[in-house]
């Protein structure tokens, strides 16, 4: 009973947000999906209902009346992450623009227009881990250069500013470990409850999730009857059924749900790598120049980090890495200079 209610609850709030994106979605065809959605959802509330005695009233969750409130504010598209979060189904039409049947849009990839194509598409490169090690070595480098030089402003000694850089990466490489493991930890679990809540609604009312799935393919362009013929193949094969409402209702990617170990051992690793950078001169056992040394390293894989990153944004690598050099340059700059007002005052 108490998981009958739970998913009624769900599929009242999917209807609840799902009427408002549609109120707030300019794009007509997206408008009219999400409608079509409340809708379905409703019915398949209905559906559970008969299982609940007496049917309790339907009150929005305070995190889904701010949800609704944001959507008045924001577009839809810039909210498809909540959206997912709270199980609307469809998101997936925001990854993209709409094209007709079969067209590339240029940006993204051609809509299905076959069962054959369903599980070809959506495929996603930029995997949790690798985005963990990205920002993983570009905080490293930064906030120990800055932690470096503070403590050099203050004028203490080269063991000392090595002591507070080896304890900087230390302290920092565990915390964004940690961080990375929980988050990717949390992220994986919501999308794995996600998909088993679809399981087990393709089990309980295949016909109405079928009709979901032509909705979204409809919205896309698909004739409606083309898009229903689809759609009763595909739930017709329960694990090609529960690939493709994964992708096309909530815009998960079932085999990059992400890895919380793999995301905590290269942020360890890649912040440690960035934060190593301006402590080699003082391991290398340098000190009065130290510091001088240390500034030149961390400018250049300041440079070259952002540089690096233009690869995942597509833009020009001088100006990324000339952007990062710049930023890095003013927060050790002003690090060194707050760091040299303390220690004049402490002295």
């Amino acid at each position: 009973m108490e998981n009958t209610l739970a998913r009624w609850q769900s599929e009242k709030t999917a209807a609840y947000l799902s009427s408002a994106v549609a109120a707030n979605e300019p794009d007509p065809r997206r408008a009219k999906l999400f409608g079509k959605m409340a809708k379905a959802a409703e019915e398949q509330a209905a559906i559970l209902a008969k299982d609940l005695k007496p049917v309790p009233d339907f009150k929005p969750s305070l995190r889904s009346r701010i949800a609704v409130l944001l959507l008045g504010i924001l577009p839809p598209r810039a909210m498809r992450n909540v959206l997912s979060a709270h199980k609307v189904r469809g998101v997936s039409v925001y990854r993209s623009k709409m094209p007709e049947p079969g067209a590339a849009d240029g940006r993204g990839h051609p809509w299905p227009t076959s069962v054959e194509d369903i599980g070809r598409q959506h495929k996603n490169y930029t995997s949790g881990t690798l985005r963990a090690g990205v920002f993983g070595v570009n905080d490293g480098l930064v906030s120990n250069t800055c932690l470096v030089m503070g403590v050099a402003g203050a004028g203490v000694g080269p063991s000392e500013i090595l002591l507070t850089g080896i304890a900087g990466l230390l302290a920092g490489a565990f915390s964004m470990g940690a961080g990375e493991f929980i988050s990717m930890l949390s992220q994986r679990e919501m999308f794995e409850h996600q998909i088993s809540q679809e399981r087990d609604e393709l089990e309980r009312y295949p016909d109405e999730e079928a009709e979901e799935l032509a909705l979204i393919y409809e919205a896309r362009g698909i004739p409606i009857g083309e898009a229903r013929d689809m759609a009763k193949h595909l739930i017709a094969n329960p694990e090609k059924a529960l690939d493709a409402l994964t992708r096309e209702e909530l815009g998960l990617n079932p085999e990059e749900l992400g890895s919380p170990m793999g995301a905590a051992v290269s942020s360890f690793l890649t912040f440690s790598v960035g934060a190593c950078v301006p402590l080699i001169p003082y391991l290398l056992g340098y000190e009065k120049e130290g510091i001088v040394i240390a500034a030149v390293l961390a400018g250049i894989a300041l440079f070259g980090v952002g540089s690096a990153l233009s690869l995942f944004s597509g833009k020009n690598a001088l100006v990324g890495g000339a952007r990062m050099l710049a930023v890095g340059s003013i927060a050790a700059a002003a690090t060194y200079f707050i760091g040299s007002l303390l220690g004049a005052n402490v002295a």
